[in-house]
This record gives C-alpha cells, structure tokens and sequence, in this order.
C-alpha cells in the first residue's frame, strides 16, 4: 500500500461543465489523517484468491445476473432485457466477477484486469477480511489527485495531454462506436498507464470505484471538514472515478472531483475497488 501523510486540501470542484446535482461543488478544504491505500484497484487474481480462502459468494452470483455493457457481448447473443433510460447496458443471466460477459465467458487472459461486478457488500467483505476498508470520499479525492490541487485530472488540466491518453475512457461516439484510440474496448490492467503523484494507477476511467460513504448532493454542507466519513445513512452508496463507457458527450464523470450514487446491493460490469487502512 501507498502510505500518504494526509492534511489540508481543496476537495470539490466548481466546474461548470460538471453536474451541479451531483453536488461536487463548492470547492471546500478538508482534513485528513494519515493513511494508506492500495496504488490498484483489486484485480480479479486476487479477488480469486480471495473467493478461494473464505468461500464468498458474491450477490451478482446469488441473484443469478448481472448488468453487462452491451457493447461487450457478440453480435448473436441472445435477446435481454435492456434498462429504459440506459439501454447499452443488458441484464445477462449468468453473468458475474468471474463471467463478467456471461457464462461463456472467463477471466483468463484478465487475472491483472479490475474485478467487476462486485457489490458494495462484496467490497466491504473483502476489504474486512484483508484487515482494511473502503476510502472515505475525502480520502478517495485526496488521493487520486495525487498532490495536484484543483486540477480535473490525476496529472493536470487537459484531457490527453500532447496527444498521449492518460487513462481508458471511451474513444468515438457513445454507444455506436468505440474507435479504441486508447487501446482498450472494455477494461484495462490495473497498472495501465502511468500513475499519478502518489503512485495511483487509474484513479480516473477503467473503473468506477466504491467508497464507504452513503451518497448526499448536500455532503458539503452536511458532513464536518476533519476526517468526513458522509451522511450516517442513505440509500446510496458513492462510487468514484469514471470507467471505461465514461464519454464527454453523456459522463463527463472521469474527473477526480466528480461522484456517482450507487445502491449498495448493485453489481455491474464498470464498478470495483481498492482498500485503505488508517494509520497505526
């Protein structure tokens, strides 16, 4: 794990190209103490290893399903039901972190890839039995900015700096076509493209990623400015960073500031993890 020494920084954003009902804004500095955090989101090797040790069953597994990009499936698979207001993403029987497409798909070839289609009680479960837990927002934002202040990316202000891609995001026009300028369609390794400050890979893009905290547009004004850990309940829980389908022309969300609401229950084919642990 990256240990980080914590203290003040500006967390939040006030772009005006953001989501104002995401409540990113305004920006507001903050407190943290010191902790540490995985440089990787959990990879499905050691989500493997995981499953092997403690015989967990993940809740995507349980119900029998889960919601898969359907960008991702081949041409002739079978007819699913589609979510009305997002119809790229289909609900794929047999589908789960270890069929991530379906049952006639695999993880071999992805053991380095993010584990996918974990819910957020999936996260905690691991996170507990490996002596850690999820971040907090705050300690999520402080650091995938990697000591960078108020700038939207982990390495500055442009989006593909000289040219060069800097993280696995959505390349053409959503949903239609994925030109895969950055070289990936779906997910990519863990320890893909550089890091940041920190030594954090992919803090934006390839995959959203759980934090503890019950979601609130209002957590600004709500929550303290030492240590926030977020409403003391909710119906949502935070995800963070953006995936691999996030696109300026829908999900401008693969910024360090922007937030998504998540009911903890949920499994899909663009969340994971990564685990912190508080100082000793």
């Amino acid at each position: 794990m990256v240990e980080l020494e914590g203290g003040a920084f500006l967390m939040g954003s006030d772009d005006r190209e953001g989501y104002p009902q995401d409540g990113e804004g305004p920006v507001r500095k903050v407190v943290l103490g010191p902790f540490a955090i995985d440089p990787v989101a959990l990879s499905n090797q050691r989500f493997a290893e995981f499953v092997a040790a403690t015989g967990h069953v993940t809740e995507a597994e349980r119900y029998g399903w889960s919601f898969v990009f359907a960008g991702l499936l081949p041409d002739d698979f079978p007819p699913t039901r589609a979510v009305a207001r997002a119809p790229w993403w289909r609900q794929v029987e047999g589908a789960d972190w270890s069929h991530p497409e379906g049952p006639d798909s695999d993880v071999e070839g992805r053991l380095d890839h993010p584990v996918l289609h974990v819910s957020w009680n999936d996260a905690a479960a691991y996170a507990r039995a490996a002596g850690k837990r999820l971040p907090t927002e705050a300690e999520w934002e402080y650091a995938a900015r990697g000591g960078l202040a108020g700038r939207p990316y982990p390495w500055g202000d442009e989006l593909e700096p000289d040219g060069g891609h800097r993280m696995n995001v959505w390349q053409g026009s959503f949903p239609q076509q994925n030109t895969l300028a950055d070289g990936y369609l779906g997910t990519c390794p863990v320890q893909a493209f550089p890091a940041n400050g920190f030594g954090l890979h992919n803090t934006t893009g390839n995959t959203w990623e759980w934090c503890s905290d019950w979601f609130s547009p209002a957590f600004h004004t709500r929550d303290r400015r030492t240590n926030p850990a977020g409403p003391r309940s909710g119906t949502h829980k935070t995800t963070r960073g953006g995936s691999y389908l996030c696109h300026a022309s829908y999900c401008r969300r693969y910024r360090v500031s922007a937030r998504n609401a998540v009911t903890p229950d949920s499994a899909t084919g663009n969340i994971g993890f990564r685990c912190v642990s508080s100082a000793t």
